[in-house]
């Protein structure tokens, strides 16, 4: 029991558990952001375009209720509250995309900007196809002579 103890205790200091703990905490905050931004903006734009259509009072009264209004059907009995579904999966969406483009950029800013490719130091040997140094006038390996080759290759490199 000691070792799992302190398995966990070494787990929680090594900053994961804490991560998380931050994470979360973010994450409620923004959700409570998208919520009051979908609530209070969205939404009401959206019911301009949709025929002043109230989100927030669509449902199916299941015990009878006789009342256009979501918060008094829900006194008087069971409502099936399809417009809730709506603005949660709107709110979803938005959540989403934010998360989305909150990631895309931080990934441009991860990404390391491409290097030039370094300038080749090592060439093969036209007669025994082994690696040799860029500036070898004799291969190590078949002892040929490269001094041709050289000016070949350095004119290849140039065009």
């Amino acid at each position: 029991m000691k070792k799992v103890l302190n398995e966990f205790k070494e787990f929680a200091v090594k900053g994961n558990m804490i991560d998380l703990a931050v994470g979360m905490i973010v994450g409620a905050a923004f959700t409570s952001l998208v919520k009051a931004f979908v609530d209070d903006l969205v939404m009401p734009i959206l019911s301009i375009f949709t025929g002043k259509l109230d989100f927030s009072n669509m449902f199916i009264p299941l015990a009878g209720q006789t009342t256009k209004v979501y918060a008094e059907a829900v006194e008087q009995g069971a409502v099936f509250a399809y417009g809730a579904f709506i603005t949660a999966l709107i709110s979803f969406v938005i959540n989403a995309l934010v998360v989305f483009l909150f990631v895309k950029e931080v990934n441009k800013l991860r990404k390391p900007k491409e290097e030039a490719p370094a300038p080749a130091t090592t060439k093969i040997c036209p007669y025994c196809k082994s690696e040799i140094p860029i500036d070898a006038t004799r291969c190590p390996h078949c002892t040929s002579k490269l001094q041709g080759f050289i000016e070949a290759v350095t004119e290849e490199a140039k065009g």
